[in-house]
């Protein structure tokens, strides 16, 4: 029997993680945990290591990292504070494979990290590719590592394309007969709001996901479709086409996760339950296909598939997403920098939820868009946003309680 694959898993006490740990606990055989990391949630990350005994576990500062030594002291995992761990663990010669599902731009350079050291990567975070898309691509090639997405739509585009590795350039998708790509949504908690209506909404009925048990970022950005513009860059970035290519599809009951027309007339979707083990079960063990723990679809019980077009004026963050790419070079740092920023104020009620696009376009026309040649100008480009954002913060918060 070979050896189980390493993983260091970054992010492991998220959505994405829990799935994962369930995954390689269904596959003891095939799998062992040989990094783990968290944030805020140091009982949680403790339990993990009880559980699964990784080499590793990084932590974000000191204070967390004496407070999860303490609650593992009886083990011989060996805890690292901070950036530099994260990449250390990523790139270490002794792992496999790694689940980057650390969110937001935190998630970037860890990354990168994989990458550089030829990793099959698993990506959740789709601000690595939202901020830093050519340089991220071009690192892909060159290392040879093997990047499969495992946010639900990518996979489902990736499941739908024409076997052919994990590599696309511009010419893969025409050479194989692609039309389009329909980049499914499940229109979240506010679908068919009205701007008046969104106005009033709050952060606890945004993070109230119809469909998905999510984090509470990637719930706010799934109620304003920003995270559907961010996936539309993504998709851009992961398959080597234009935005034009790509048309989003809001699907309700989120059983198509997404699909690829063909130019014979065939239109090829991936359906399945709503359950990120999935995607990333599918991702472990490709091109093999695993247990995932997923229970099976049934069609009789769905019944019933609607579709409907993205409403851009209700949710303008798609469009802003959209002019990002089209924009390119920093732009889609920035959106996403600014785009963090205001989910949290609007999380902390500093905000009303249809302030959320009034920050991200302040930010889009307030700094200069400069050609994303480095990973310096792409961090300068997400400090640069995050510092205009806040003096803006306090007009938008002024004007918002003036209104009421």
């Amino acid at each position: 029997m070979s050896q189980p694959q390493t993983i260091t898993l970054l992010g492991a006490t998220g959505s994405i993680g829990s799935s994962t740990l369930d995954i390689v606990a269904r596959h003891p055989d095939r799998y062992r945990l040989y990094a783990v990391s968290g944030y805020q949630r140091i009982k949680e990350l403790a339990e993990i290591c009880h559980r699964f005994c990784p080499a590793y576990a990084v932590v974000p500062d000191e204070a967390s990292a004496e407070h999860l030594r303490t609650e593992i002291a009886d083990l011989k995992t060996e805890v690292l504070v901070g950036s530099s761990a994260l990449g250390q663990v990523a790139e270490a010669s002794e792992v496999d494979i790694v689940v980057a599902a650390i969110v937001g731009a935190a998630g970037l350079l860890p990354a990168l990290a994989a990458v550089k050291a030829g990793k099959r990567i698993l990506l959740a975070n789709k601000e690595a590719l939202v901020m830093s898309g050519q340089l991220f691509m071009d690192e892909v090639k060159r290392s040879g590592a093997e990047l499969l997405p495992i946010d639900s739509e990518h996979n489902a585009i990736f499941q739908c394309l024409p076997a052919q590795g994990t590599h696309f350039d511009q010419e893969s998708l025409p050479a194989s007969g692609v039309h389009q790509i329909l980049l499914t949504a499940s229109g979240g908690p506010f679908r068919g709001f009205s701007s008046d209506q969104l106005a009033q909404v709050t952060p606890e009925q945004a993070v109230a996901h119809p469909n998905w048990s999510m984090g509470q970022k990637i719930s706010v950005d799934s109620a304003s479709l920003m995270n559907k513009g961010l996936e539309l860059i993504e998709a851009c970035w992961l398959f080597s086409v234009k935005p034009e290519a790509i048309q989003v599809v809001v699907h309700p009951q989120s059983i198509i996760h997404s699909m690829v027309a063909y130019n014979d007339g065939s239109v090829i979707a991936q359906m399945g339950n709503p359950d990120m083990r999935t995607p990333i079960a599918y991702g472990l063990a490709w091109p093999e296909r695993i247990d995932a723990g997923v229970k099976a679809l049934d069609l009789f019980q769905v019944a019933q598939l609607n579709f409907e077009p993205a409403d851009e004026v209700a949710f303008p963050c798609l469009a802003l997403a959209r002019q990002a790419f089209t924009l390119g070079g920093t732009a889609p740092a920035i959106l996403n920098a600014a785009n963090e920023v205001a989910v949290q104020a609007f999380l902390d009620h500093q905000i009303g939820f249809e302030q959320i696009p009034e920050l991200c376009r302040y930010a889009l026309d307030s700094i200069a868009v400069e050609p994303a040649d480095s990973l310096e100008v792409v961090l300068a480009s997400d400090r640069k946003a995050r510092e205009i954002s806040l003096p803006y913060l306090e007009h938008l918060s002024m004007h918002r309680v003036k209104a009421q």
